[in-house]
């Protein structure tokens, strides 16, 4: 017969075996088979092209809105900030390793200094992106993006219909999985780290 001390460390063995033996193997990503992504060319906030292979080698963490924005944006960029700002204090690696991307919907008010001043407002690590309206339409509909221009009102001024979401994209450009920016800093940080490495 085992001693109270040998019993109790061959139930931890086997508990811990167990606990080997079911843990569940890695997620195959969410968007591992979707075709959404590719090359573009846009505007940077310094003027200059940006091409989607620029960012070979990094992850891309992508959200499309735009600047004039009355909520919606202005508050799913907050929590992408705050999500990749966690990322970067508690796995800088990984930070390292992601870029985030703000990319306009609504070239004909978000020039480059626009949207400069948009992303900084929240981190100064966004990219921002813009471009002619016949390059952001091409880019949305790659990524599967839906939007378009709402009605006017007397002053002038216009909301955009658009599609919310934020993606998140491997070193190569494949599609991963779709990012929780609705759901706040946190949740963006789990998520990230779950699939960043």
């Amino acid at each position: 017969m085992l001693s109270p001390t040998k019993t109790i460390a061959a139930a931890c063995m086997l508990l811990l075996a167990t606990a080997c033996a079911e843990a569940p193997p890695p997620a195959e990503p969410p968007l591992a088979s979707a075709s959404i992504g590719g090359d573009f060319t846009l505007t940077g906030t310094d003027g200059a092209d940006v091409s989607w292979t620029d960012f070979e080698g990094k992850y891309r963490l992508v959200y499309f809105g735009y600047a004039f924005c009355p909520d919606i944006c202005p508050n799913d960029v907050a929590n992408l900030a705050r999500g990749y700002k966690a990322l970067k204090e508690s796995d800088p690696a990984a930070a390292q390793a992601l870029v985030p991307i703000f990319i306009s919907i609504d070239p004909e008010r978000d020039t480059p200094d626009v949207v400069a001043e948009f992303a900084s407002a929240f981190s100064p690590d966004i990219v921002g992106l813009t471009g002619t309206p016949e390059q952001v339409a091409a880019t949305a509909k790659k990524f599967a993006v839906y939007y378009a221009k709402g009605e006017e009102t007397p002053d002038g001024g216009y909301l955009m219909d658009h599609s919310r979401s934020a993606i998140l994209f491997g070193p190569s450009g494949e599609p991963i999985a779709p990012i929780s920016v609705d759901q706040g800093g946190k949740a963006v940080e789990a998520e990230l780290k779950q699939w960043v490495s």
